[in-house]
């Protein structure tokens, strides 16, 4: 894949393997644009814990679009932080957006190919894929975009 790889998470299942993987650089925001590697085995049966937050389509052109505007525009982040029991004591790392992000994704063989370009850290990805996917996804490669 393009550029230099920072690493390859082993195969599992979505973000609990990814955190481990990029947890060491998720706390700090990014200088230069990072290019993620995911695959969705199912993006028809992916869905996030709460079903009103939730991408709900099946499309890649879809779900592109979807996380797309989640990393651009705070509101999937605003809608999730007010649904949460204390929305005061939410972590404030959670929150910031990246109004040039660019999400492509294809359907391959019978899995979905994602291709994340953006600024935010790792956990601010992690976290916005969660509140749409929940860890119906796997991350296989980070580059300096």
């Amino acid at each position: 894949m393009p550029g230099e790889p920072h690493g390859v998470v082993p195969r599992g299942t979505g973000a609990p393997d990814s955190s481990r993987f990029l947890h060491s650089f998720a706390e700090f925001p990014l200088s230069q644009a990072q290019r993620y590697y995911l695959t969705i085995a199912n993006l028809a049966t992916a869905r996030g814990p709460d079903a009103d937050l939730s991408f709900q389509g099946s499309s890649p052109q879809g779900f592109a679009d979807a996380l797309q505007e989640a990393l651009r525009k705070p509101i999937v982040f605003d809608h999730w932080k007010a649904k949460q029991p204390d929305p005061d004591n939410v972590d404030p790392s959670l929150a910031p957006v990246d109004p040039d992000a660019t999400v492509r994704a294809q359907l391959n063989d019978l899995h979905t190919d994602v291709e994340v370009v953006t600024t935010l850290t790792h956990s601010v990805l992690r976290h916005r894929l969660f509140i749409l996917i929940g860890p119906h996804w796997q991350l296989h490669d980070v580059a300096a975009a």
